[in-house]
């Protein structure tokens, strides 16, 4: 694993576009209209922005999988952070859908902890090379470098057929909620 840098951004988003393509938490806030893949990419892009300003962006070493983490106490209101969520709405989520995704957020504030974490906002794999064990060697880099920096690690997820394979991994759910799809937010203790 390494961190990425800006000029990796374009491969990043190119991975999480297509991994979150048909996810139900990422199309619950995205404007679901002829531009729906570009509103996807446009998500992916601001929250590489966002984690690379507070949190970290990693890749595995072979290039096929990635992650973003964002560390909720480093994450600060600035001019930068204003506009790039002022881009999130113009490209991605749509002015239809503020209310609804501001709604999600705060849901999603109130039930996380206000403790220092590392929080796993995305991680994901190229498609074609799914289920070759990308993933699981990207998500334990990931354990071992929150355990070295005392950061337990918190993130949501929809997608069923994951939550064995964070089960496996030593995350636990702790609180499920429902939108108009199933959310399960999951935590794995320092350890």
């Amino acid at each position: 694993m390494k961190k990425a840098t800006k000029q990796e951004k374009d491969l990043i988003i190119e991975i999480l576009a297509k991994s979150f393509d048909t996810n139900s938490s990422v199309n619950y806030i995205i404007k679901q209209d002829n531009k729906r893949k570009r509103r996807i990419r446009a998500l992916m892009d601001y929250s590489f922005d966002v984690c690379t300003a507070f949190g970290d962006v990693f890749l595995s070493d072979d290039n096929k999988a990635c992650a973003l983490i964002v560390y909720p106490d480093k994450k600060k209101t600035t001019l930068k952070s204003i506009l790039l969520d002022i881009k999130l709405i113009l490209h991605a989520v749509g002015v239809g859908n503020i209310s609804k995704t501001l709604k999600r957020e705060k849901l999603i504030s109130n039930i996380q902890p206000k403790i220092q974490m590392a929080y796993l906002w995305f991680i994901g794999v190229d498609p074609i090379a799914q289920d070759q064990g990308i993933g699981s060697e990207l998500l334990q880099e990931i354990i071992d470098y929150s355990n070295s920096n005392d950061r337990p690690i918190y993130l949501e997820t929809s997608t069923l057929k994951n939550l064995p394979w964070y089960g496996k991994f030593g995350f636990e759910i702790y609180s499920e909620q429902d939108l108009t799809y199933h959310l399960y937010f999951f935590r794995r203790d320092v350890k």
